[in-house]
C-alpha cells in the first residue's frame, strides 16, 4: 500500500514538474477589464484586438523566449498607447498599465491544449481598476495570432509549441486535467507525521 501511495504522489509531483517546465517556456497574454459591465467587457476585447495586431507584427518570426521577452519589454509603452488609443476612440478615459510579470492563471484550454493552473510569465494589460473578468492566450509561442486574430491553434501554432516544449510536456497539454488525484492513506500519513 505504501508503494502505491508513493507512486501516486510521485505521479502528481511529476505532473507538477512538467507544468512548471511548460510555464518556464511560454509567455501568456492577459487582458483585465475595468469591470464586468458589458461596456467594459466589450472595451477589453477591442483593446485585446488592437494590442494583438500590434504585437503580432512585432513578434512575427521570433522563435526564442528571450527575444520575445525583450520585444515585449521594449514595447510596453507602445502597448499602453495602443490600448489608450482604443479607449479614447470609444470615449473612455480609463488608465492602462502594461507589464511583463509572473501571474497566477487558472487551468485553461486552447483548442486541444490544456494548460494547468499555476504561475506563468505574462504580458499583463490592466484597464482601469482591473476588477473585471479577464481574457488570456499564449503569446509565445504564438497560439494567439495565427491566420486571423485569436483563431486558436492552427498548424503553425502547433509546430511552434512542439518546437519549444519537450515531447513529454507537449503530450501533457493534450491530456484531460479536470481531475484531482487524492490518496486518503497519504493524507492520513501526512496528518500523523
Amino acid at each position: 500500500m505504501i508503494t502505491y501511495v508513493f507512486a501516486m504522489e510521485y505521479g502528481v509531483c511529476k505532473q507538477e514538474a512538467i507544468a512548471e517546465g511548460i510555464a518556464g517556456k511560454i509567455i501568456r497574454f492577459h487582458v483585465v477589464a475595468n469591470s464586468d459591465g458589458p461596456i467594459d467587457q466589450e472595451l477589453k476585447l477591442k483593446v485585446r484586438d488592437a494590442v494583438g495586431v500590434y504585437m503580432q507584427e512585432k513578434l512575427s518570426g521570433i522563435t526564442d523566449i528571450s527575444k520575445s521577452r525583450l520585444v515585449i519589454k521594449e514595447n510596453l509603452g507602445e502597448i499602453e498607447n495602443q490600448a489608450r488609443k482604443v479607449l479614447e476612440e470609444e470615449g473612455c478615459g480609463y488608465p492602462v498599465r502594461a507589464e511583463l510579470k509572473v501571474t497566477e492563471f487558472p487551468e485553461k484550454t486552447y483548442g486541444q491544449y490544456t494548460f494547468q493552473a499555476g504561475e506563468y510569465e505574462a504580458l499583463e494589460l490592466v484597464i482601469g481598476s482591473g476588477k473585471g473578468h479577464n481574457w488570456w492566450c499564449v503569446m509565445y509561442p504564438n497560439l494567439c495570432f495565427f491566420n486571423s486574430v485569436y483563431q486558436v491553434v492552427g498548424q503553425e501554432a502547433e509546430k511552434s509549441l512542439e518546437r519549444v516544449l519537450t515531447q513529454e510536456e507537449y503530450e501533457s497539454l493534450m491530456e484531460q486535467k479536470n481531475y484531482k488525484v487524492k490518496s486518503a492513506l497519504w493524507e492520513w500519513v501526512m496528518d500523523k507525521f
